[in-house]
């Protein structure tokens, strides 16, 4: 099954707005909080080219941060792509 992923910092108000709509559609996620890991921040950064987060993947496809996740869903595409994940 492919899965989500979600790069966050644990101050960053974009993050919590992330996963609070991940948790209202009942999405589950990977989270990666890079607050104290740069490690994970210099992954995060080699599959963007990014600093900021929210940074989200499905199925490792970059999606984008919370204002890319947020359109998304106002468009019915984020419910399209994930049922097009579940069904693969």
């Amino acid at each position: 099954m492919k899965q989500l992923e979600i790069y966050t910092k644990n101050y960053c108000p974009y993050c919590h707005r992330a996963k609070e709509l991940l948790g209202i559609k009942g999405i589950s996620f990977i989270e990666y909080d890079i607050t104290k890991d740069s490690n994970i921040e210099n992954q995060m950064r080699q599959r963007t080219g990014l600093h900021s987060v929210p940074q989200i993947f499905v199925s490792a496809q970059y999606i984008g941060d919370c204002d890319d996740l947020f359109a998304l869903d106002e468009q019915g595409r984020l419910d399209l792509l994930l049922e097009q994940e579940i069904m693969t």
